[in-house]
């Protein structure tokens, strides 16, 4: 029995707060700060092996500029218990967290960017989330078919 393909994902981040540059200079980062339920339950539903296209957001123009790798999952977040941190949340407790993270490795970074415009002239909306319009979720699910367009359309990731 051969192990079960990796999912795909779209993940968001802006690269002035934290691009792809940082996660090569860092090589692995926890993906924390997410305050969103549904975002949050899509990493839940991540495994190791997953594949991950990082997304430049709030960017001129935004668009896919890396690959990254879930290298562990279900991970406390740490930040929802820091007082002076932007994501503390209050009615977190250690005992009972209600937010969690991945953990994430640098694959490669894509020779060109395949910006917001290219990718709404090559998929639907069904095919790929991030086009919809008021889609503002930061993790995304990547159906499998979707995401090989996307790699041929991106070309390889460059380490």
């Amino acid at each position: 029995m051969s192990a079960p393909e990796p999912k795909w994902w779209l993940m968001k981040s802006e690269p002035d707060v934290y691009g792809i540059d940082h996660l090569k200079a860092e090589e692995t980062t926890l993906w924390d700060g997410i305050r969103n339920y549904q975002a949050r339950n899509f990493m839940r539903s991540m495994e190791v092996g997953d594949r991950a296209f990082f997304y430049h957001s709030n960017a001129k123009p935004p668009g896919i500029v890396g690959l990254m790798e879930v290298v562990e999952t279900g991970i406390t977040d740490p930040s929802q218990f820091e007082p002076d941190n932007k994501y503390f949340d209050p009615k977190s407790k250690p005992e009972a967290p209600r937010w969690d993270c991945v953990k994430l490795r640098y694959v490669g970074r894509f020779a060109a960017m395949l910006s917001l415009d290219d990718l709404r002239q090559s998929f639907t909306e069904d095919e790929l989330g991030v086009i919809k319009r008021g889609n503002r979720l930061s993790i995304l699910p990547v159906i499998g078919a979707s995401a090989e367009r996307l790699l041929a359309l991106l070309g390889p990731a460059t380490p």
